[in-house]
């Protein structure tokens, strides 16, 4: 009998194995990184081995999903992947949120917006959706106003009250920390901010509201939205243990958004 279980418990082991699986997850360095490295904890005890794989912008990502080339990433709100299936023609799909990663606006020549002089140059990103982003923290504080509901996908052109003359200089969001020496201020994504060593709790001198529509995603191929190792994925990541390395690490920086 004790050869028996002994034989059986091999078996269900070497099963296990068996079902284990490999996946490549992309990210951007920063906070989506060190979270991926927890969740990579959490869903190896599941059976599911994540590879990380570092993307330094935007646009890469979610063309090496849609190539095969990694099997899910995790850096992106919901309204940048959907400016980009629509330009792009992905067909990626959302599986599951992550984290809020409020904007800030930065600047190392003045302490509020209300310091900004006539004309001043504040950098924005260049890319569409997280450039809108930027405008509506900016006209969320007052400093321009667009018409009446202006939704998200606003640009420079669609400004209808600019009191200060202030110009917009669109940048690589990746480079936007770098250029704080060249500009009055920026607005700059969470991730770019913290690598940069800002906090935006701490740094930022006006933030992006808690109540944002831009959830960051866990996105795969279309095709492998119901696959067991994407809902294995996701259960990982909304692991309680994640929540609270989140709120501990980050420090109000980021949002559990689960």
């Amino acid at each position: 009998m004790k050869k028996f279980i002994i034989a059986a418990a091999i078996a269900v082991f070497a099963a296990g194995s068996a079902f284990a699986e490999d996946i490549k997850v992309g990210v951007t360095p920063g906070e989506h990184a060190q979270i991926m490295e927890k969740v990579a904890e959490i869903a190896k005890t599941k059976g599911l081995n994540i590879e990380i794989v570092e993307f330094s912008d935007y646009v890469v990502p979610n063309q090496a999903l849609a190539d095969g080339d990694i099997q899910a990433n995790s850096f992106q709100h919901q309204p940048y992947l959907d400016n980009q299936i629509a330009d792009r023609k992905f067909d990626l799909v959302t599986i599951g949120t992550t984290i809020t990663t409020p904007m800030g606006v930065y600047s190392k020549k003045v302490k509020s917006l209300d310091e900004l002089k006539e004309g001043a140059t504040v950098a924005i990103p260049n890319d569409p959706t997280n450039g809108g982003r930027a405008l509506l923290v900016l006209a969320s504080k007052g400093l321009i106003k667009f018409k009446e509901n202006p939704g998200i996908k606003v640009t420079v052109a669609d400004i209808v009250e600019n009191p200060k003359n202030i110009e917009f200089a669109e940048i690589d969001a990746a480079q936007l920390p770098r250029s704080l020496e060249d500009v009055d201020a920026a607005v700059i994504n969470t991730n770019y901010a913290m690598e940069a060593g800002l906090h935006p709790k701490t740094d930022a001198i006006a933030i992006e509201s808690e109540k944002s529509p831009y959830a960051n995603v866990i996105v795969v191929r279309a095709a492998d939205k119901d696959a067991p190792w994407a809902k294995t994925l996701v259960e990982s990541y909304h692991d309680e243990s994640i929540r609270k390395f989140i709120n501990e690490q980050f420090k109000g920086a980021l949002i559990p958004s689960w």
